[in-house]
This record gives C-alpha cells, structure tokens and sequence, in this order.
C-alpha cells in the first residue's frame, strides 16, 4: 500500500510557451491548420462543413468535444481527404513541425496511418517518403529562424484493417529516412493488439520499437495485449491502468493545512499496474483528448477528476501530450497551463514529467541524453 497526501503547490510566475517540450503522441492528421485544410479541400475538390477557417476550427472543435471516442474520430474524414497527395502530406508535414516549434517543442514524434493516404494512386512508400520531405522542410523553415528542432515519424497501422504485417514492413523499411517507431490505432473498443501479433514479432526481431494505443477506449485486457503481444514500451493514453488502482480515502484530522485536515489517500495497485509503474513504462496521456473522448468518464465528469496526477504521485512514468492539436483546440503550452491551474503543478512538476518524456523518446542514448542535458539546462536558466 502508498499513501498519498494531496496539497497545494505554489503559482507559477514565468512563461510557459517559452519551456522545451517533448511531444511523443500528436497525430499528423489531427494537427491540421484550418485554413491549409480549405486550400487543399479545394484543389482535390472536397466538400467542408465550412470555408471559413474561424467557423471551420470551431466546428472540428465542437464535433470532437461529445465524450463519444467514436464521433471524435470522424473529424478525421475531412483532414485525411486533403492529405492524398505529395503536394498536400509535404505541406501538412512541414506546417506541422513549425507549429511545434513555434509552441516550444524540441522533440516531437509525429504519428500518422501511411495506408490512409493513398486514394490519388500513391504508395505507401511514396506517402512516407512525401512526409518525410515535409518533416525535414519543416525543421530546415524553424532552424532558419534560429531555432531547433528534431522530429521522427511514428509508422501506425489501423487496428480495424488487416495491413499490420505490411504497415510492419514498411515502418522498418523507412527506419533510416525518419520512422522511430510503430503504432497501431483507431478503434480500439473490440481490436485489441493480439490481432497483430505477428506485425509486433516482426518489429521485435527487427529491434524496431513500438508503442501501443491502449487504455482510452478499452480496458485493462487492451493494456494487457499491448504489453504482451504488441511487446509496447510505451502506452498510446493508458489512462484506464488506473482502473487497476485501488484508492480509500480517510480525513486526518491531525492535519495543521486547514480545519478538515488533509486527504490521505492509501492506494493498492494491481498486477498489471504495478508491472507498468515498476519498470517504467511510459503513459502517454492527453488530459483534454481523454475528457473529450470519454476515455476518463470512468472517474468523474471533470478535467479535475482525470487519473493522472494521481498516477504521477505513485510513480508512473506519465507523460503529457496534445493527441490532436486541430479537434481539442490545444498546444502542449495549454496542456501544461491545465496541468498548472488544476493540480496546482509548479516548475519542478513540469519538468519531470518533460524528462520523462524525453526518456521515453525512441531516440538513441546518445541523443536522449543530450535532449536530457538540454532541456535541464533550459529549466536551471528560469531559477
């Protein structure tokens, strides 16, 4: 059993737009500009629900804010159809990585379904290497402002569809033109990782990693396929491992913080969620996206009611990002702002959790530890 007291930490007083940040799980086709969607929509000749970009934001908004994982996912029918050919995936990419930058991400890993992109004729390794020319434009457009940049693709496979060998294959295939690593997602209520147990053998005898939705539509058996058959070293969301975390509230009323004392929590994880936090597997949680979603509707109705700061007081390697930039109307300065106004987190609260990002990154020891090194220095600068 932990025990966990729950207090107050003080305001912060400095920019939060200026820190480093580490974004490990921003998916291409939800970070779309609204008004690159109208310029693209017009020139393949698709049909929008609006041709202002204003309106056109709001209702992406709007439509992914229904607590259905379900109807969320639809936005996407629009962003995906303006990416289908080399001229739209170059531009979305490159956009994408100067909105980054621009919100003070130093390391982003950009996650996208490459067998969604081929209606106009083009091939999956025609789609990669299109985003990948974006990608590389896009850090070439910030280092020419005097800033700095590193991004890597993140290969997904649709978890409804029956490509996972192929997608598989092609992430590796591209492991030295930009892919860091393999995903799979979508609907997860019903799809779980066993089903690509053969694609996750392969990764795994390439020594090619792999993170894993799991855990925001589905249940602990999702977090348990992932970790067992998609051999995931990092958890897309898997906020419900803390449905595996048992929590009994008691008053002390010895407590000199105020006259009803503090509330102590003593908690007692599970098996599956306590071989998640011992051995430090990452979770990649989007606090606005698992509200919208209905991912956390198991633990309140709330931002204030989202798992994670408990999670992040018992040790778990919690990390925070934005999911989908265009549909929750974030950037990962708002994330952490949220993360500030609701648990009262202070510098050293944001710094660990963008170490833990860091750490998690698929990136090599060599430059993980100087992203480490970086972003240290960065925050030691503020003090």
């Amino acid at each position: 059993m932990t025990e966990i007291i729950l207090d107050a930490a003080p305001d912060l007083d400095f920019d939060l737009k200026g820190l480093p940040k580490v974004s490990l799980h921003d998916h291409l086709d939800g970070g779309l500009r609204p008004a690159t969607i109208i310029e693209l929509a017009e020139a393949v000749g698709h049909e929008l629900p609006s041709t202002d970009p204003v309106a056109l934001g709001e209702w992406f908004r709007e439509s992914a804010d229904s607590g259905s994982l379900v109807r969320y996912l639809e936005t996407f029918d629009h962003t995906v159809a303006v990416m289908q050919t080399k001229e739209g995936l170059f531009r979305v990419a490159k956009e994408f990585v100067e909105d980054l930058a621009d919100d003070g991400v130093v390391y982003g890993e950009v996650r996208w379904a490459p067998e969604q992109h081929l209606a106009k004729g083009l091939t999956l390794d025609e789609v990669v290497e299109a985003v990948q020319a974006g990608l590389d434009a896009g850090v070439d457009a910030v280092a020419e402002s005097g800033r700095d940049i590193q991004v890597g693709q993140l290969i997904t496979a649709m978890r409804h569809a029956d490509r996972g060998q192929e997608i598989a294959e092609l992430a590796v295939r591209h492991r030295n033109n930009g892919a860091v690593g393999f995903d799979i997602a979508g609907a997860e209520d019903g799809f779980l990782p066993s089903r690509f147990k053969d694609a996750f053998t392969y990764l795994a005898q390439h020594n090619f990693p792999a993170t894993v939705h799991a855990g925001e539509a589905a249940g602990l058996d999702s977090i348990q396929s992932a970790l067992v058959d998609g051999r995931a070293l990092r958890l897309g969301h898997g906020v419900r491992i803390a449905e595996d975390v048992t929590v009994e509230f008691e008053e002390d009323e010895d407590a000199e913080s105020d006259e009803f004392g503090d509330n102590i929590g003593m908690v007692t994880l599970g098996e599956l969620a306590s071989w998640v936090r011992d051995r430090g597997i990452a979770l990649e949680i989007c606090p606005s996206s698992n509200l919208q979603t209905g991912a956390i509707a198991g633990f309140g109705e709330g931002i204030e009611s989202h798992p994670l700061d408990m999670l992040y007081q018992l040790g778990f390697n919690v990390t925070i990002n934005t999911d989908n930039r265009l549909m929750s109307g974030v950037t990962l300065t708002d994330e952490f702002e949220l993360l500030v106004e609701t648990f009262d987190y202070d510098l050293d609260d944001l710094l660990e959790l963008t170490l833990n990002a860091a750490e998690a990154a698929f990136l090599p020891l060599e430059e993980k530890e100087a992203l480490v090194e970086y972003i240290n220095e960065a925050y030691a600068d503020l003090g």
